[in-house]
């Protein structure tokens, strides 16, 4: 059962509960670098949840081994939207058979409309990416001589996210490598779930070292449950 925490109104839920937030056709951001910062636990609990399907997944890229790809051979996704997927051969294969859509971003790119997205700011210009394929049917400007394409800014309907401690209020802090993508997925979506490996006492978290406070977070699942494993 659901428990509100007695300062926010943040949620700790099981990667069950978690899981069924998430609802066929929804655009979902998923945390993670290669294996680093996965939400393991909250994607082996949407494997078994037959209304996360059709699914728009903004991630950086589908790691093998991973509960995303497990997702992705479940058919449960629809459309990639990332910055590499050639590293996952399955991937691969699968667009060029017509199995899934991938729209690819450069890496800079691809976080920057993720902050943008969190801002409230719907679309920027940058030079990267001009000139070649990615650019292809966007808008185009020159700035000081340089041609910058425009990019639409990304926001999506919930956002997992794996971060590695959490206080009773909700705050965040993360762990090493985890951290990259997820504090920006976390302003950017409806409902952001966070999975860490602990809570503790409000007080205990360095408040220097928070970066995702708890006005971002709605869910947190600590690992432990029987979805618990993979990726740290």
């Amino acid at each position: 059962m659901a428990v509100t925490s007695r300062w926010t109104k943040v949620q700790f839920v099981t990667a069950e509960e978690a899981a069924r937030v998430v609802r066929r056709g929804q655009r979902v951001m998923v945390s993670g670098f290669g294996a680093s910062g996965i939400p393991e636990a909250v994607l082996a609990a949407l494997a078994d949840w037959p209304e996360a399907t059709d699914l728009t997944v903004f991630s950086n890229n589908i790691t093998a081994g991973t509960g995303l790809e497990r997702l992705f051979e479940l058919g449960r996704i629809r459309k990639v939207i990332g910055t590499y997927f050639t590293s996952n051969p399955k991937v691969v294969r699968a667009w060029r058979e017509g199995r899934i859509e991938i729209e690819l971003m450069c890496q800079g790119t691809f976080a920057e409309a993720l902050r943008l997205g969190g801002a409230g700011i719907p679309a920027f210009y940058t030079p990267t990416g001009a000139g070649t394929p990615l650019a292809e049917g966007k808008e185009t400007r020159v700035f000081d001589g340089r041609p910058c394409v425009l990019e639409r800014s990304l926001t999506a309907d919930v956002a997992l996210v794996r971060a590695h401690r959490a206080d009773e209020a909700g705050n965040v802090v993360y762990r090493k490598a985890a951290r990259q993508f997820g504090p920006l997925m976390a302003t950017a979506a409806k409902v952001t779930i966070v999975e860490v490996d602990e809570v503790v006492p409000v007080g205990v978290l360095d408040p220097e070292a928070i970066v995702t406070p708890f006005v971002f977070v709605d869910m947190i699942v600590v690992r432990g449950d029987r979805y618990a494993g993979g990726s740290t």
